[in-house]
């Protein structure tokens, strides 16, 4: 008996999907909410993220350390992670115990939120702000972000800012959760050996009081940024460049073809820019990634070297980009195809990877898709239609931003 597919809604709208296989030696639980940094109000920025902070501080029921603990008694792979798109929750255990792991996350899933630890994981939140603010990288990221979408919440920080986080009053944090973590926002992934009727029963008696919000993500016209713009800090000795650019949406078939085309140019080891800027040594990164994104997509292209030669670098990147759609061969296709099918494969071979994996494609596509449609989709992609997709989506127009030694 191989993978089966099931999927039962509760009478609240919570949705509960599975992939289970009877011959999996683990299982794995996740709590998918469809919010995040995107879904904020700017004067709120980086509540998704501290929410997720707050859900490890206990419940009702449970203090902060007693929710770790029994993860621990458990031997739970349990962790949590935020993004523009989406909040998740999860945990990877031996299958006797899969029902111990979903009562302690639907628990968690509804978090005391008491103001002497939003007090406590405040301090905790603005030290990481700072942490990242002493990263090159993430600074450039952050504003690159945010006037590649300028006035939309798509631009927004998912820590949030200092001045944000640090305005930020509990009862708005409450707020914020009682509208976004509603039944009807969030979907609960099983994969491995997983007795999915008993699961539905028990997320059943244990979640089916959470109530409905009809919450939801309006799209609108996302209005994207093209602007060159530099920043400069005392602090740095490297000088970093990045671009941001138009890609297809999460939803949009051309993305199989996106990831491909980023792939050839920017892969870390074996690409166009690893060739021609950090084999010759004249830059210490070079790369281009894609992100689908629900409603829009996103190319990155990023590059860190000396300051002297950021623009002879930059000339290059740019010859790359320009040539990709014409030099492109059915060899460069077939060898980056092989290893996003691989990547598919060995993190699908886990249940762990499994339930990430259906958990993130429900939030985005709201239908199952199988690891095999998957990697057939891959499979699939031929040099036209790479050429087709960067006649679509030519890296341009672009937002490009600077940050180097003041």
């Amino acid at each position: 008996m191989g993978v089966a597919f099931r999927q039962a809604v509760l009478d609240n709208g919570l949705t509960i999907i599975g992939e289970c296989d009877p011959c999996a030696h683990t299982s794995a639980v996740g709590f998918f909410v469809k919010t995040g940094a995107r879904d904020e109000d700017g004067q709120v920025m980086g509540v998704s993220h501290f929410l997720e902070h707050m859900m490890f501080k206990g419940t009702a029921k449970r203090s902060g350390e007693q929710v770790n603990c029994e993860f621990d008694a458990m031997g739970a792979r349990a962790n949590a992670y935020t993004s523009g798109e989406m909040t998740a929750f999860y945990a990877a255990v031996l299958p006797e115990q899969l029902p111990k792991a979903a009562e302690l996350l639907a628990d968690m899933m509804r978090p005391a939120l008491r103001e002497e630890d939003f007090a406590t994981e405040k301090g905790v939140i603005l030290e990481e702000i700072a942490m990242y603010a002493d990263e090159p990288v993430w600074v450039l990221s952050d504003a690159v972000g945010e006037r590649y979408f300028p006035q939309h919440p798509l631009g927004h920080r998912v820590l949030g800012t200092t001045g944000t986080i640090g305005g930020l009053g509990v009862e708005q944090m409450r707020g914020y959760f009682a509208q976004r973590y509603s039944a009807d926002n969030t979907a609960v992934a099983l994969a491995g050996r997983v007795d999915f009727d008993a699961a539905v029963a028990q997320l059943a008696e244990l979640c089916g009081g959470w109530k409905r919000t009809g919450a939801g993500r309006a799209h609108g016209q996302v209005r994207t940024g093209a602007e060159q713009f530099e920043l400069t800090d005392e602090k740095v000795a490297r000088a970093y460049r990045m671009l941001s650019a138009p890609a297809p949406a999460s939803d949009d078939p051309a993305r199989y073809a996106a990831f491909v085309a980023a792939q050839i140019l920017g892969e870390h080891d074996n690409s166009r820019l690893h060739w021609s800027l950090v084999e010759p040594g004249l830059a210490e990164e070079a790369d281009a990634s894609y992100e689908p994104m629900d409603g829009l997509g996103v190319y990155r292209v990023f590059v860190a070297t000396e300051p002297d030669k950021l623009e002879e670098a930059w000339a290059l990147v740019h010859r790359e980009i320009a040539s990709l759609a014409q030099s492109i061969q059915a060899r460069d296709v077939e060898m980056v195809r092989s290893k996003v099918a691989t990547g598919i494969t060995v993190a699908g071979e886990r249940p762990e990877g499994r339930m990430h994996r259906l958990g993130r494609l429900w939030m985005y596509l709201g239908e199952y898709s199988s690891l095999e449609d998957e990697l057939a989709r891959v499979n699939a992609v031929s040099v036209g239609d790479v050429r087709a997709l960067l006649e679509r989506f030519p890296f341009a127009p672009a937002t490009v931003g600077t940050l180097r030694p003041a």
